[in-house]
Protein backbone atom coordinates (compact mmCIF):
# COMPACT_ATOMS: atom_id res chain seq x y z
CA UNK A 1 0.00 0.00 0.00
CA UNK A 2 1.30 3.41 -0.75
CA UNK A 3 0.48 7.16 0.40
CA UNK A 4 0.82 10.58 -1.79
CA UNK A 5 1.48 12.98 1.01
CA UNK A 6 2.52 16.50 1.48
CA UNK A 7 5.77 17.00 2.12
CA UNK A 8 5.97 19.86 4.34
CA UNK A 9 3.25 18.84 6.49
CA UNK A 10 2.81 14.66 6.21
CA UNK A 11 -0.71 14.73 5.65
CA UNK A 12 -2.09 11.95 3.46
CA UNK A 13 -3.53 13.40 0.20
CA UNK A 14 -7.26 12.48 -1.17
CA UNK A 15 -8.47 12.23 -4.52
CA UNK A 16 -8.50 15.35 -6.88
CA UNK A 17 -11.39 16.69 -7.80
CA UNK A 18 -12.04 16.46 -11.47
CA UNK A 19 -13.97 19.75 -11.65
CA UNK A 20 -12.11 22.19 -9.79
CA UNK A 21 -8.84 20.58 -9.80
CA UNK A 22 -8.45 20.49 -5.82
CA UNK A 23 -6.68 18.31 -3.60
CA UNK A 24 -7.71 17.47 0.11
CA UNK A 25 -5.95 15.81 3.19
CA UNK A 26 -7.60 12.28 3.30
CA UNK A 27 -6.17 9.81 5.22
CA UNK A 28 -8.09 6.86 4.18
CA UNK A 29 -6.41 7.24 0.45
CA UNK A 30 -4.03 4.78 -0.53
CA UNK A 31 -3.07 2.94 -3.55
CA UNK A 32 -2.44 -0.36 -4.54
CA UNK A 33 0.67 -0.08 -6.04
CA UNK A 34 3.52 2.48 -6.59
CA UNK A 35 3.36 2.74 -10.35
CA UNK A 36 -0.93 3.75 -9.31
CA UNK A 37 0.12 6.20 -6.93
CA UNK A 38 2.59 7.79 -9.89
CA UNK A 39 0.02 8.01 -12.21
CA UNK A 40 -2.36 9.70 -9.55
CA UNK A 41 0.21 12.32 -8.97
CA UNK A 42 0.77 12.79 -12.68
CA UNK A 43 -2.88 13.79 -13.10
CA UNK A 44 -2.43 16.27 -10.31
CA UNK A 45 0.18 17.84 -11.56
CA UNK A 46 -1.25 17.95 -15.30
CA UNK A 47 -4.32 19.22 -13.83
CA UNK A 48 -2.62 21.87 -11.92
CA UNK A 49 -0.95 22.56 -15.61
CA UNK A 50 -3.88 23.24 -17.48
CA UNK A 51 -5.17 25.52 -15.42
CA UNK A 52 -1.35 27.37 -15.75
CA UNK A 53 -0.57 28.00 -12.05
CA UNK A 54 2.69 29.11 -11.09
CA UNK A 55 4.97 25.76 -11.29
CA UNK A 56 6.22 27.04 -7.38
CA UNK A 57 3.45 24.85 -6.51
CA UNK A 58 3.03 22.07 -8.66
CA UNK A 59 2.37 18.76 -7.14
CA UNK A 60 5.57 17.05 -8.71
CA UNK A 61 6.82 19.26 -6.29
CA UNK A 62 4.49 19.44 -3.13
CA UNK A 63 4.17 15.42 -2.96
CA UNK A 64 6.24 12.63 -2.44
CA UNK A 65 5.20 8.75 -2.65
CA UNK A 66 5.96 6.01 0.46
CA UNK A 67 5.40 3.06 1.20
CA UNK A 68 2.58 2.77 3.96
CA UNK A 69 4.68 1.07 6.80
CA UNK A 70 7.84 3.13 5.58
CA UNK A 71 5.57 6.42 5.98
CA UNK A 72 4.22 5.75 9.21
CA UNK A 73 7.75 4.93 10.88
CA UNK A 74 10.26 6.90 9.46
CA UNK A 75 7.98 10.32 7.54
CA UNK A 76 4.88 10.98 9.87
CA UNK A 77 5.50 13.40 11.87
CA UNK A 78 3.67 13.98 15.26
CA UNK A 79 1.92 16.74 17.23
CA UNK A 80 1.10 17.37 20.87
CA UNK A 81 -2.62 17.80 22.01
CA UNK A 82 -4.77 17.65 25.14
CA UNK A 83 -6.88 15.20 26.67
CA UNK A 84 -10.68 16.32 26.73
CA UNK A 85 -11.78 14.70 29.77
CA UNK A 86 -8.14 15.26 31.66
CA UNK A 87 -6.56 17.89 29.88
CA UNK A 88 -3.37 15.69 29.67
CA UNK A 89 -0.95 15.88 26.96
CA UNK A 90 -0.83 13.19 24.62
CA UNK A 91 1.34 12.40 21.27
CA UNK A 92 -0.68 11.94 18.06
CA UNK A 93 0.04 11.60 14.28
CA UNK A 94 -1.17 14.53 12.13
CA UNK A 95 -3.28 11.85 9.94
CA UNK A 96 -5.24 11.06 13.45
CA UNK A 97 -8.97 11.46 12.40
CA UNK A 98 -11.17 13.28 14.90
CA UNK A 99 -13.35 10.35 15.95
CA UNK A 100 -10.20 7.96 16.98
CA UNK A 101 -8.05 11.21 18.80
CA UNK A 102 -8.61 11.49 22.97
CA UNK A 103 -8.99 15.71 22.21
CA UNK A 104 -12.34 15.13 20.79
CA UNK A 105 -15.73 14.71 21.91
CA UNK A 106 -16.92 11.89 19.32
CA UNK A 107 -13.58 9.79 20.25
CA UNK A 108 -15.00 9.90 24.57
CA UNK A 109 -19.32 9.64 23.41
CA UNK A 110 -18.86 6.38 21.23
Amino acid sequence: MFYIYEKTSTYIMGKMNSRTGEVRPDHRKSYKTMPAAQAALTRMSKRYRADMLESVNDPQYRYGIAEANYFHTTIEKSRTVKNMMNGAAIQETVNTPGYMSPRSEAYWSM
